[in-house]
């Protein structure tokens, strides 16, 4: 919950109410019921006797199931009121709702209840964007149930809104005649039903946890089994544990169960816009979590099964790519936009490579390393054919899609992130620094895995000669010397653009930068001008497009700082890496526990709490992933063959962390290689479990 909303979801299926439990959706408001990217019911209030409710309370701990606690409004500053209302909603392909009314007086009650409904079955692209519809909605009253439709051409969408009690059902929705003797109760009972694809007929079966007359979702793994097989959390910081805790729940939620493998599990992005496969944001927060949840990356690196295999200029599909998105609205079925999937990621594929490795390197899985050589061998030719536009040797980026393709293929993909220090756009096409950063890790990575897996040293000893060269050439190119950090990238004039930013700690998590401009950069990150005091800017606030609450332009992104803590630790500034992880993690107890997407960098002794940044996604899939990175980095924990080395370097302020149970290739506790591992300031040991 952010704000003054409330959020259930399962796998590609989610509800964001008001604190009644209220829907009321605008073309701009994402309220509603989605799936599969289409919003299948737009509006659905509740009133007694003409009056909406007020909320008292609201019980989300779970995150598929709400409670709402809500009062008849008495119109005076006293709540008492002789009802009390109780809306249970769980959710399940579409969702199951609960309503209770219970009478505390000693007199009968004599009642209307009503629930409106509507749905305008927009495209989440059109609610985003605040686009009109192109197709005919309709409504049919049947017996026991309201059907709301939409239909263009053959694409077709249902809703069937099925109530347990009799109702009076007309096209705007339901009403109940409610009578309750003294000291009573009344409750009905709703199926909210959709029909998702149009091949069907009718929705699918409404499945929630809770009843025993319909079976599980197949994303309801039980919750209690992820978090004991997830390693268990100590801390002398209490909130660390409830940060740790929420992370975990918050993976399971966002939990995406793909098409093309139904019963396994990667991240999907984010709510509300970003419930779906992705490239990068699952390869990220894939990376973030594999000491915790190995799964999820085992399944994230099938996301070879949609690797490019032609050029495809609308859909910015080239040999080998991994894709960057997979929507299934109306707007892509009818191609209005590209993302069928959509490739327009320019750093999805090397970090798919840096993925397989690391994925290795914890688990030993040798043989899925085997297994998609022929992808990882297509993705490494990418880079060099496709990814390297003109052959200067550096991966470049420019849409192909001009009308609805991303123009900006990294990480800060929105249209105002790559500018110069007087804040003037790059010429297209570009090459950001961090993606330059990607591309040697993943060579280095894949050099180990050509030499040990795919029996080809030849390949090997080439892909590192080629990032020793990218290496060299990229400390000499993306040098700026007068201020002594590496360029945010070079435009399509091979300029250096010359933006301070946040990018400089992913190149020092790659490994690319050279010791000599190490020390530079770190000063630069632990400046004034970059770090708020509650984390790392994205970009210094002396640039001239620096805002505080510009997307990628001045706000704080947890998942940066993760990786910009690794980096830290990678060239050996434990200090530093503490302070950046502190000040995230003290960020997130302002949030909830809950990290959202970004906030805002305004200095922290300016506000003194982590201002939210509006639109922020939350939960999001590499905000909840970044506490586990800080975590793991601040542990100093690493997998180097059949052992698990530590090297701790925990703030003062946290003192003691025991991480127990941490999953992996080492250990003899049992077949699945679970070892124990408990660390403190100076007191790190590896023992059998």
């Amino acid at each position: 919950m952010l704000g003054d909303t409330v959020s259930i979801l399962e796998g590609d299926t989610f509800v964001v109410s008001n604190r009644q439990g209220d829907l009321d959706g605008t073309p701009t408001l994402p309220h509603g019921l989605f799936r599969s990217d289409t919003r299948f019911l737009s509006r659905w209030i509740l009133t007694i006797d003409g009056r909406r409710p007020n909320a008292l309370s609201v019980d989300d701990v779970h995150y598929s199931s709400a409670q709402f606690f809500l009062v008849p409004g008495t119109g005076t500053v006293y709540v008492d009121a002789p009802l009390s209302v109780i809306r249970t909603r769980e959710i399940g392909n579409g969702f199951h709702e609960e309503i209770r009314v219970v009478n505390h007086s000693k007199d009968p009650a004599d009642l209307v209840l009503r629930l409106e409904a509507g749905a305008d079955f927009a495209d989440l692209f059109e609610v985003k964007d605040a686009l009109t519809k192109k197709g005919r909605q309709y409504a049919r009253v049947e017996p026991d149930r309201l059907v709301l439709g939409y239909r263009r051409e053959k694409f077709v969408r249902e809703t069937w809104i099925m109530p347990s009690a009799s109702a009076t059902i007309d096209e705007g929705g339901l009403s109940f005649a409610v009578h309750i003797e003294p000291q009573g109760e009344w409750s009905t009972q709703i199926d909210v039903g959709v029909l998702a694809d149009s091949w069907r007929t009718t929705p699918e079966p409404v499945k929630t946890r809770s009843r025993a007359d319909a079976p599980r979702p197949a994303g309801g793994t039980n919750l209690a089994k992820w978090l004991e097989d997830a390693p268990a959390l100590e801390a002398s910081w209490p909130a660390l544990k409830r940060i740790y805790l929420k992370s975990l729940t918050d993976l399971a939620a966002l939990r995406y169960y793909p098409r093309v493998a139904p019963q396994l599990a990667l991240p999907a992005a984010g709510l509300p816009w970003f419930m779906t496969l992705f490239g990068r944001d699952s390869i990220l927060t894939s990376l973030q979590s594999l000491p915790y949840t190995p799964e999820l990356a085992e399944t994230t690196l099938m996301l070879h099964m949609l690797q490019g295999v032609t050029v495809d200029d609308f859909r910015d599909e080239e040999p080998g790519k991994i894709l960057h998105e997979m929507r299934w609205g109306e707007l892509t079925a009818f191609e209005e936009r590209p993302h069928s999937p959509y490739y327009g990621s320019c750093d999805a594929t090397p970090l798919y490579l840096i993925l397989l490795d690391e994925y290795e390197r914890w688990t030993g899985n040798g043989q899925l390393v085997r297994d998609v050589e022929s992808p990882a061998r297509a993705a490494l030719a990418w880079i060099d054919q496709f990814g390297d536009r003109d052959g200067d040797g550096y991966v470049e980026y420019e849409r192909r899609n001009k009308k609805t393709g991303l123009e900006n293929q990294c990480w800060k993909d929105s249209w105002n992130s790559i500018v110069f220090a007087n804040g003037e756009l790059a010429k297209l096409p570009r090459a950001t620094c961090e993606i330059q950063g990607y591309v040697y890790d993943a060579k280095m990575r894949c050099a180990r895995l050509a030499r040990t897996f795919w029996n080809d040293p030849a390949l090997a000893d080439k892909l590192e000669r080629q990032a020793a060269d990218l290496k060299a050439r990229f400390n000499k190119d993306f040098w700026v010397e007068d201020g002594g950090f590496f360029a945010l990238a070079l435009d399509g004039d091979k300029r250096q653009v010359d933006s301070l930013t946040s990018n400089i700690g992913h190149l020092l998590w790659s490994g690319i930068v050279e010791k000599d401009k190490a020390k530079k950069c770190v000063e630069h990150l632990m400046s004034d001008r970059l770090f708020s005091g509650w984390g790392v800017r994205t970009m210094a606030s002396n640039m001239r497009a620096y805002n505080p609450i510009g997307y990628h332009v001045g706000t704080v992104w947890p998942h940066d700082n993760s990786f910009i803590a690794a980096g830290l630790r990678r060239y050996g500034y434990d200090a530093e890496a503490a302070s950046v992880s502190l000040g995230i993690l003290e960020a997130a107890e302002f949030f909830n526990s809950r990290l959202p997407e970004a906030f805002a960098g305004y200095p922290r002794e300016m506000t003194r709490f982590p201002v939210e940044y509006p639109t922020a996604c939350s939960p999001q899939a590499w905000a909840t992933g970044a506490p586990l990175l800080l975590i793991t980095t601040m542990l100093g924990i690493q997998p180097v063959g059949e052992k698990l080395l530590t090297d701790p370097a925990i703030p003062v302020a946290i003192e003691r962390i025991e991480l127990l149970g941490v999953r992996g290739r080492w250990g003899h506790s049992d077949a699945a290689g679970r070892g124990r591992l408990k660390t403190a300031m100076k007191d790190v040991r590896l023992s059998a479990a």
